[in-house]
């Protein structure tokens, strides 16, 4: 009779475990859908925010070439003083890289996959 009890057990036990792993399985399979869909809609709004400033500054770096070069009677230095400009901002910019992206994409991502 005791053999039979913990038979029962050990049936009750096996059923347990299994529809807590199936439980656990269905969790961090939401969970990594939840994760995947923030992160894939942050990439999309920072993708679409990034065209719109790219257009703007598109039209505002011509339209200064333009009047710089107005200014000097040649275009063509005025579109040579306004990518220089580019170049040196680029130049600052990569040496401090590190600082301004590594930084800010890290925290955010953790923040995404740790702190929900």
């Amino acid at each position: 009779m005791a053999f039979e009890e913990l038979k029962e057990n050990t049936e009750n036990i096996q059923e347990q475990a299994k529809a807590f792993l199936e439980s656990n399985a269905a969790y961090y399979k939401l969970w990594g859908f939840k994760v995947a869909m923030k992160s894939t809609t942050m990439i999309i709004k920072f993708t679409l925010i990034l065209l719109c400033f790219s257009m703007v500054l598109l039209f505002c770096s011509v339209a200064a070439a333009l009047a710089i070069g107005i200014a000097l009677d040649s275009y063509a230095f005025g579109f040579l003083i306004v990518g220089g400009i580019y170049l040196v901002i680029t130049a600052i910019l990569f040496t401090i890289k590190d600082k301004i992206v590594e930084g800010p994409i890290l925290e955010r991502f953790s923040e995404i996959f740790f702190n929900d």
